[in-house]
């Protein structure tokens, strides 16, 4: 394994890197929050040990700032400051594990084994794309060739469902249970009128046909 420490005090922080190599994981150990933090952004590694309190950046803010950029590495967080509000500062901040000084080298180990066999958290996906058309999550903002485009809400929830699963056939029943959370209804025609509306905004302007009608079956976005 790959593994940041950043420890400000270097009697311990040698103590950790030599371990953990000795065990065969190559170390990059690092004395400041800032170096660490760069490190981190920089590289990538399996599991990283940080102390909570560190020169330059301390290590809540650190890890608070990995976890704001979207960086998921593993943290252990190993520090002398063990009261039940600490360690809850230190989880909410986005460690995934505490470990209170004095330690035993054994038990810093085991967690960090630990922390590298549990599955990556899965990134949530912001924005979704196929072809020239661009879906952003959090703005709520649509565009195609660069060219915004102004959906009513319930054209967008169409559109998303649509986009999540580009390039599979949605019938018109998986479309009012998905988007309008309706149980299939033979007499409405919902589906039909926001699609030709969507088409109208999302196709017809451009040069290509993104949304599909597929005969007999439903609808689907091109794969691009």
């Amino acid at each position: 394994m790959k593994i940041l420490v950043v420890e400000d005090d270097a009697t311990t922080g040698t103590y950790i890197a030599r371990g953990l190599r000795e065990e065969g994981h190559v170390v990059d150990l690092l004395e400041d929050g800032k170096a660490g933090l760069i490190a981190a952004t920089a590289s990538s590694y399996d599991v990283a040990v940080v102390d909570r309190m560190l020169p330059e950046v301390d290590g809540l803010t650190l890890v608070k700032t990995l976890r704001g950029a979207g960086n998921l590495t593993p943290v252990l967080f190993l520090t002398a400051m063990g009261d039940v509000e600490d360690r809850i500062a230190g989880l909410n901040a986005g460690a995934d594990d505490y470990l209170v000084k004095p330690f035993a080298f054994g038990e810093l180990s085991a967690r960090v084994a630990a922390l590298a066999r549990r599955p990556q958290a899965v990134e949530t996906e912001t924005v979704l794309t196929v072809a020239d058309l661009e879906m952003d999550l959090i703005t709520r903002k649509v565009t195609r060739a660069g060219v915004e485009i102004d959906l009513l809400p319930r054209e967008f929830a169409l559109l998303e469902h649509l986009l999540r699963r580009k390039g599979r056939v949605q019938t018109r029943t998986m479309l009012l249970e998905g988007v309008w959370d309706l149980s299939f209804d033979p007499q409405t025609n919902v589906v039909e009128t926001h699609i030709s509306r969507l088409r109208a905004k999302v196709d017809k302007p451009f040069a290509q046909d993104l949304i599909q009608t597929v005969r007999g079956a439903g609808y689907r976005i091109a794969q691009g």
